[in-house]
């Protein structure tokens, strides 16, 4: 793990000032604040906002943006006026990671040409990843791949940094409940935002609500299983989910996987 943190430092110092694509995730956070350690003011946290992050995630990103001391801009992007992106398929990450950078390189371009990097780690290079290919198509680069961390050193790293972030659950864009080939809608992430936020409320941490035509499945980890598997503990989930907006709702007794029963989701890095 030293050896990882010194070269990402190092990695860090080479790249010189730069924007750094922050989702507010595990791997984005540790970046940020390795990278702020070493750059002070020339690292600047840009977090995109669009319907697909929700209202929590982008204030969880601020809270942590001023923890960590760095500059933080939120900016728009669009991915949900691009026809090939709410047609869903297999290339959707692609087409939100093209905008992202898109707008990332303006922004860059407006600073004096400063460079970008993005959370992406090790583990991903092993998965399809189509957001992979739009940032090497952009030029983005991702220090954390470069320096060798994992998921277990980036979690080990955030701990000893003392960054809260260390034990987060995975999260991934709200589009990534929607099964691949329905079309991506605003009204469709606002329910799936509702409802995932009820059950948070409620006391739940890791939530996945997916679509599944005009109802939803709920995905918990096992603690949250354990809980609904006391009857009225189950009828709070099922009624938040209702209550969102949703016709139909069932709890998956498998419970959370990356992915539902479809293909992998892209975590936010």
């Amino acid at each position: 793990m030293e050896a990882q943190h010194a070269a990402l430092k190092r990695i860090l110092q080479d790249i010189g000032p730069c924007l750094i694509a922050f989702s507010g995730g595990v791997d984005s956070t540790l970046l940020l604040r390795v990278a702020h350690d070493v750059l002070e003011d020339g690292a600047t946290a840009i977090t995109a906002v669009s319907p697909s992050l929700s209202t929590g995630e982008r204030r969880e990103a601020e809270s942590l943006a001023r923890l960590i001391g760095v500059r933080h801009l939120l900016v728009e992007t669009r991915e949900l006026d691009d026809p090939r992106y709410t047609r869903n398929d297999g290339a959707r990450c692609y087409y939100c990671k093209t905008e992202l950078f898109r707008v990332l390189g303006l922004l860059a371009a407006e600073a004096g040409g400063r460079a970008l990097v993005y959370g992406a780690i090790l583990d991903d290079l092993g998965e399809d990843r189509p957001g992979m290919r739009a940032a090497m198509e952009a030029g983005v680069r991702a220090p954390l791949v470069e320096a060798g961390l994992t998921k277990d050193i980036v979690r080990s790293l955030s701990r000893r940094l003392g960054l809260p972030t260390w034990n987060k659950p995975a999260m991934a864009c709200l589009a990534s409940r929607v099964p691949h080939d329905v079309p991506v809608t605003r009204e469709s992430l606002g329910r799936v935002e509702r409802a995932e936020a009820a059950i948070r409320t409620l006391g739940y941490r890791q939530v996945r609500v997916r679509l599944q035509g005009e109802g939803a499945r709920v995905e918990l980890d096992y603690e949250g299983l354990e809980r609904t598997a006391r009857r009225s503990e189950g009828a709070k989930v099922i009624q938040a989910v209702l209550a969102s907006g949703f016709e139909t709702a069932v709890i998956d007794p498998l419970g959370y996987r990356p992915g539902g029963r479809s293909r992998p989701e892209t975590a936010r890095t």
